[in-house]
């Protein structure tokens, strides 16, 4: 396996990519870890160079207020495009990165290519459940506005997605809406609806977004624009929950020792409503592996995002979709 990282991308590079990229090589020896980026700031973070760790070193780097199509078509030699540029000429079986989600959408569009008959392809987040499940949404970003067709094809990639890289025989899918009656939602939904019923997945229809961290379906359906404001909202919500638990804790001697003797719990609820335990969010539909890690991503979350492009390689996750979508 041979898997290209992007390693200027993201707000704590190139440290976190490098340090993550050097452990994922010690760890599995089968894969050949590409990081991909200025080579002087590059070597001057490893302390050791394992055989199968190569450096490709490019001149330029897509900033986060870069505008996307404008630096993927202008920076040829950008550390992202030319990750990409791997992906699509065969030279890394798979690309992450932690950088500019709309500019490494673009790159999946322009450089690395659409599977035939997708599309749109979607990011797909890993939403944490209260069951330790989780429940991987799409699309929560790439795209604003979604057709119905849209919503089938997320629907019958992240079904394939979640078989094929998590194990789980026939995944339930759900339907964002804002009641679970079939005849519930806006015009999308409710064109949407009796596609996903067609479709050779386990559809188990129209799910409320506060069940959504309940585990009630193993796959979310949704268009960009509410998924989006549906993981903002998720992810705004434990922050200010984790605040108010910190002032309640501090507000006397009592309430400090409480703490103290809770800190273990707080702090495994903590984690498991912690993005950067899931790696990175697939941008399915594309003709390569394309893995978009959160921007605040350490090396442990940029070593998560190489554990999981090795299962999605190992399971051929982009032949299956391809296969599935042209049938």
């Amino acid at each position: 396996m041979i898997i290209a990282i992007d390693a200027m991308g993201g707000d704590h590079a190139p440290d976190s990519n490098v340090l993550g990229g050097l452990e994922a090589a010690k760890e599995w020896k089968d894969t050949e870890i590409i990081l991909v980026g200025d080579e002087s700031r590059i070597r001057a973070l490893l302390t050791e160079i394992p055989s199968n760790l190569k450096i490709v070193h490019t001149t330029e780097t897509i900033e986060a207020e870069d505008e996307p199509v404008k630096a993927v078509r202008r920076k040829k030699d950008a550390s992202m495009v030319v990750a990409g540029r791997m992906v699509k000429e065969g030279n890394a079986q798979a690309m992450i990165s932690a950088g500019n989600t709309g500019a490494l959408m673009t790159t999946g569009l322009l450089v690395v290519g659409r599977i035939k008959g997708i599309e749109r392809p979607a990011l797909a987040p890993m939403i944490p459940t209260i069951d330790d499940g989780g429940t991987l949404a799409l699309d929560l970003g790439a795209n604003m506005d979604a057709k119905p067709e849209h919503l089938a094809q997320y629907a019958l990639m992240g079904s394939i997605y979640r078989d094929k890289v998590h194990g789980i025989s026939k995944p339930r899918v759900g339907l964002l809406n804002v009641g679970t009656e079939a005849n519930k939602g806006n015009e999308l939904t409710k064109e949407a609806y009796p596609l996903l019923e067609a479709l050779p997945i386990h559809f188990v229809g129209n799910v409320e977004a506060r069940d959504v961290l309940n585990g009630v379906c193993d796959v979310l359906v949704c268009d960009g624009f509410a998924g989006n404001i549906m993981l903002k909202s998720l992810e705004g919500t434990a922050s200010a929950m984790f605040s108010l638990l910190k002032q309640q804790f501090s507000k006397s001697l009592k309430t400090k020792i409480g703490a103290a003797l809770l800190m273990p719990e707080l702090r495994g609820l903590k984690s498991k409503l912690d993005y950067k335990e899931h790696g990175g969010a697939p941008l399915l539909g594309l003709n390569g592996l394309v893995l978009k890690s959160h921007g605040s991503s350490d090396a442990g979350a940029i070593k998560h995002a190489v554990r999981q492009a090795r299962i999605a390689i190992s399971n051929q996750l982009v032949e299956n979709i391809s296969k599935e979508v042209i049938q």
